[in-house]
Parts: structure tokens; sequence; C-alpha cells
């Protein structure tokens, strides 16, 4: 029986992080639990698709466009269940097990509890929020989705677009999402750099943007200055 699980990531310019996000998927392909490794590309020029490689996995380039590397990403994937991670998130001990038991119990698509590489209070705070959204049905990309094939096309799966796909996709999936008992470690730099209430806010604000019906194209723009 072929393994369940086909692991699908974005990258772009991840030379940086992708190895430790690679290295936390062994305990699956030890436990039989995964069956390969997509990544798409958006066009690094640092190496990534060699390392992605290098651990074995299949190289997909694609334009950079968040949303349309994934969809290119699970179209090719071969799984029966899809687990959807980014190139700076790295799951914790014991994520195999439990994702493991999920799959031989559920039919619902799952998240993992968000965790930064960061110490301190302001770590802290914006986990539990992260968390907390999540419950209430609105986990955002960093937290990892482990996903059946069969709901993710039932859905009409990531929609082609560079910004708010995890969004667009846990909307679409209303109902049939749940928390799984295990962390998605994701690098904290970005707050770092930009300042932890800072960061957290301009994410409510592009979120209040996108819901509002603002073009994701435009979001993105603005996002990534």
């Amino acid at each position: 029986m072929s393994a369940p699980v086909s692991v699908i990531i974005p990258t772009l310019n991840a030379a940086q992080t992708l190895p430790r996000c690679l290295e936390a998927l062994m305990p699956g392909l030890e436990a039989g639990l995964i069956r390969e490794l997509i990544v798409c590309d958006g066009g690094s020029d640092d190496g990534t698709g060699a390392i992605a490689q290098a651990w074995g996995g299949e190289v997909f380039v694609v334009s950079p466009s968040r949303g349309g590397q994934l969809r290119k990403g699970c179209a090719a994937a071969r799984g029966d269940w899809l687990l959807v991670l980014h190139a700076d998130t790295a799951l914790g001990a014991g994520w195999a097990e439990v994702v493991s038991r999920h799959i031989r119990t559920s039919r619902k698509a799952a998240w993992f509890r968000l965790k930064f590489d960061s110490a301190g209070l302001p770590a802290a705070l914006v986990a539990a929020w992260a968390n907390l959204r999540s419950g209430l049905g609105l986990p955002y990309g960093d937290q990892g989705l482990v996903v059946p094939r069969q709901l993710y096309v039932e859905t009409g799966g990531y929609p082609d677009i560079p910004l708010m796909e995890d969004v667009a996709i846990a909307r679409m999936l209303k109902g049939q999402l749940v928390g799984l008992p295990t962390a998605a470690v994701t690098s904290a730099a970005k707050f770092q750099q930009q300042g932890w209430l800072r960061r957290g806010a301009r994410n409510l604000w592009t979120l209040a943007r996108y819901v509002a019906g603002t073009d994701p194209a435009r979001l993105a723009r603005r996002y990534q200055k």
C-alpha cells in the first residue's frame, strides 16, 4: 500500500529555512506516512531548488504567486492526503503520530497549533491569538494544512492569487476544519524585523481589506513593501 501523504511546499528564495522544514518531515518518512515531496518554486536564485532535489523532492518552477504555486503542487500530488507547509515552518515533535491518527479516523481537514521559534510574551500572545482565530475556522498558512485530496478537489482548491490563498481555502473548508494537538513552529523573523505590534496590526488590516473585497494582487503589492 502506498504511503498516503503528499507534502507540498511553495518556495521563493527559501534556502535558509527550507532545510529545517524538510528535516522535521523525517519522522513521517520513517513511519511510511509520506509518499512524495513536491516543491513549487517561484523562481528562486539562491539554490532553493537544488536543496529540495537533494532531499528527494520534485521541483516545479512556476510564476511567483503562492496560490498558483500551491494549486500546481496540489494538482501534481498523488497521495490521498495533502500536507501543505510553508518553507519557514517546521512541524513539532510527535507530528507524524498525530497526523497518522487523524487520517485513520477523520475525513476533515486539519491545522497545527502555531508556535514561533522565538521566546517571550509577544510571541506567545500572537500565537495564542492565531490559535484562537484558527479554532473559529480561520487558520493561516503558517499553521500548515492537512486535507483529504477528495475534499480539496470538492472545494475547488487553492485559487491562483498571490496573497490570502490560505484564507480563501479556509473559508471554502468552513465546517470541515479541526485543530491537531501538535505544533507548527514558524519563523518569527518578519515580526522581529517589523515589530510584533506593527506586523500583527498589518496582518489584521490586510485580512479586513481582503474580506471587504480588495483585489489580492493589490494587497500583495502593498504587503511586500
